[in-house]
């Protein structure tokens, strides 16, 4: 039985973004490497957790009610992300790309969140249209957020797991050279 204390998933998720988007503001306005490195790190679990949630409970849970080129776009625009939050996390403000590394992450997460909340037609508005407790559907979420948080306080980041991503290795051309 759901909690009262807990939204529907789709409240919970939409949460989520305004964290997030609020966190890519705050990193926009930050004026030192050290605020930037916890801003970006703080931006990388959120993602990280987010993106986990939806795609072991929330795309299943809503996938008989969800256009499949809308759920195939949002596992490929994950990926993306996954990639951008594993180079962040691994690098540091004081490296070249690091601030436009987290612009472009802003940038896809900001199509990624118009993509899902479009009124009428979006990913979550076909979701819950669909025959899905979005209440005990949030307990599950909920759960299982808090259970990544902590094992990411203990163990770090986990490195990124991309579900559409296939049979491709990538190689490291040369580094570009810095102007000036």
């Amino acid at each position: 039985m759901p909690s009262k204390d807990t939204a529907d998933a789709v409240a919970l998720l939409k949460a989520d973004h305004r964290k997030v988007e609020d966190l890519f503001t705050r990193f926009e306005k930050a004026k030192d490497n050290a605020s930037k490195a916890r801003l970006a790190q703080e931006i990388c679990t959120e993602l990280t957790v987010h993106a986990t949630i939806e795609e072991e409970i929330f795309y299943p849970a809503c996938k008989e009610a969800v256009q499949d080129d809308l759920e195939h776009q949002a596992y490929v625009e994950h990926d993306g992300a996954k990639v951008l939050i594993a180079e962040i996390a691994a690098s540091s403000p004081d490296d070249e790309f690091f601030d436009a590394k987290v612009t472009v992450l802003a940038e896809m997460i900001k199509h990624h969140v118009k993509e899902e909340e479009k009124p009428g037609e979006g990913f979550f508005a076909q979701a819950r249209k669909g025959d899905v407790d979005m209440e005990a559907l949030g307990d599950k979420l909920e759960a299982r957020k808090g259970q990544l948080l902590a094992a990411i306080k203990e163990g770090g980041l986990p490195p990124p797991e991309t579900r559409s991503f296939t049979g491709h290795k990538l190689k490291q051309g040369h580094v570009v050279e810095r102007a000036g």
